[in-house]
């Protein structure tokens, strides 16, 4: 069931769109924000909500890579593959990440701090490889670096 918090929230977010159905992303957003990510029954409450079926707004959370169906870490490694990244180091870095976390793209790490994830691209092509940890942007990475800058997210 979704808390008062979130329904307010998500009332406000109806007052910028034309339509209930065109706030069903920024929705979305405001209950992950409150719980971490997208479960089955808040997506049920969220259609309700919507007046959408839960189908059409699971494909919509589906289609976007940072909507999350399942559970996360407390903080979101987002790893650049794009061409920059690819050629500049991205392997290593992603061998670091995965070395150091014990985890592959995909899963979270045992003690629940880190879900390691590929984005397309951070959009910092001049400072490649990068990195987004929460919203925190790491460029210019080495694998000799990625162990101190994890240290941060305690």
């Amino acid at each position: 069931m979704l808390s008062e918090e979130e329904r307010k929230e998500i009332e406000e977010e109806f007052k910028l769109y034309p339509h209930k159905q065109a706030a069903a992303i920024e929705a979305m957003k405001v209950v992950q924000k409150h719980r971490g990510w997208l479960s089955d029954e808040s997506m049920q409450d969220l259609a309700r909500m919507l007046e959408i079926s839960v189908e059409d707004l699971d494909g919509v959370a589906t289609f976007y890579n940072l909507l999350y169906r399942s559970p996360v870490g407390r903080h979101i490694i987002l790893v650049c593959n794009s061409i920059s990244c690819y050629i500049l180091g991205y392997n290593e870095i992603y061998q670091a990440l995965s070395n150091v976390l014990g985890i592959r793209f995909g899963e979270t790490s045992p003690d629940g701090r880190f879900t390691l994830l590929p984005v397309p691209c951070l959009g910092t092509c001049d400072h490649a490889p990068a990195m987004m940890i929460d919203k925190d942007l790491h460029r210019d990475l080495t694998p000799e670096t990625i162990g101190k800058i994890l240290e941060a997210y305690k």
